[in-house]
């Protein structure tokens, strides 16, 4: 599996992340797979996916947790790809979301995760989940990183 620090430090954008998420064949990113990912640049990312059985819950309905899966990888990516951040490492400190309507099977949704803050040991990301057809917002959240800056 690609290091997904090395993908970064390399170079950091669209095509670079959507390599990531193809060659994600093992460990927990292979849920994301089938993201497709629109744009990855300057501190956004935007994609969209189309709802299967495999991403639902008992109810048929887009699962919670593939949400917050979805919202912690994409701000991820949205601040890997900010200019003071550029590729350094980070890890969570703090993931919330609010969820407001599902989608089920055959409904396409839209993310996009945007970095507000890029600091020098935190960076702040929001993300919006929305039904493609209808615009309606599904889910928000917001993720807190720590950046490992290679002099601390």
């Amino acid at each position: 599996m690609l290091s997904l620090y090395r993908v970064f430090k390399r170079c950091m954008g669209t095509n670079e992340i959507r390599n990531f998420l193809k060659n994600s064949a093992v460990g927990f990113d292979k849920v994301l797979q089938k993201v497709n990912i629109i744009e990855a640049e300057k501190g956004i990312c935007v994609a969209e996916l189309l709802i299967e059985e495999e991403h639902t819950n008992p109810m048929r309905g887009l699962h919670g947790g593939l949400m917050a899966t979805i919202v912690d990888s994409l701000t991820s990516y949205a601040l890997f790809t900010h200019e003071k951040v550029q590729g350094i490492p980070s890890v969570s400190v703090d993931l919330n979301m609010t969820y407001t309507k599902s989608v089920g099977i055959g409904e396409v949704i839209q993310i996009k995760a945007e970095t507000i803050k890029a600091g020098y040991t935190l960076g702040f990301a929001e993300c919006t989940i929305t039904n493609k057809t209808s615009g309606e917002v599904l889910a928000k959240g917001t993720h807190t990183k720590y950046i490992f800056r290679a002099d601390r």
